[in-house]
């Protein structure tokens, strides 16, 4: 098993994201935080964009799962061929992408991006999914890392900010597939939330906002005490 996937089980991954037009959003203060959060624990660092991911490759010991978000609708995380070999080449340790079957701007499917990237580079593969049947898939395309990221963003599903991970998604991927690094990501709020899905069977859990988004923390304590 590669070091960096055995050195991350049963331990927390911080997503360190800013949204555009956000104070935050600048490469040096992710790094920053991101180095804050290796202090704190933290076992890994995911991040988007390239200059970030090349400026907390700089700044941290701990690995770098990179992505390139683009868009906002459909497939926007490392939505191409193109965006993945650009974050590997910024430094990233593993290259997270949308495993959706949805389509992508190339024209390729998820398992022929996963070949390409394969031919053309040594990384690591995380495959971000909605339901069991993207998990299925990363797994059998051979990915080295499959997570829940998107499963709240399934249409027929009506998420708020206290749902909650997708514990289910996480229990049964983990059931089908007990030999595959199985990460859990999204709607991690509380401590108690990560606890439940490493009992759930998570290899890993990703918290982001929770830890890193200031301005989402704070509406949380507004909300609750203007409400």
């Amino acid at each position: 098993m590669d070091p960096i996937i055995q050195a991350i089980k049963g331990k927390l991954i911080v997503s360190v994201q800013a949204y555009p037009g956000e104070p935050l959003r600048t490469p040096e203060v992710m790094a920053l935080m991101s180095r804050a959060c290796e202090m704190g624990g933290a076992a890994a660092i995911r991040c988007q964009g390239l200059s970030d991911i090349s400026a907390i490759k700089g700044r941290v010991d701990i690995p770098v799962i990179g992505l390139w978000k683009e868009g906002h609708e459909g497939v926007y995380i490392t939505p191409t061929l193109r965006h993945a070999l650009a974050v590997v080449n910024a430094g990233a340790d593993v290259v997270a992408l949308d495993a959706t079957d949805r389509p992508r701007p190339d024209g390729r499917t998820f398992a022929e991006t996963v070949n390409a990237i394969r031919e053309r580079a040594e990384t690591l593969i995380m495959a971000d999914c909605m339901t069991i049947d993207d998990i299925r898939n990363a797994v059998a395309c051979g990915c080295d890392l499959v997570s829940t990221t998107l499963s709240h963003n399934k249409p027929a599903i009506e998420t708020t900010l206290d749902e909650g991970p997708d514990v289910a998604l996480l229990a049964q991927a983990t059931s089908e597939f007990p030999d595959v690094p199985i990460i859990c990501e999204g709607h991690v709020h509380t401590p108690a939330d990560a606890k439940a899905a490493i009992d759930a069977g998570a290899w890993a859990v990703v918290v982001g906002t929770a830890i890193t988004h200031p301005t989402s923390l704070t509406s949380w304590f507004c909300a609750a005490i203007e409400g």
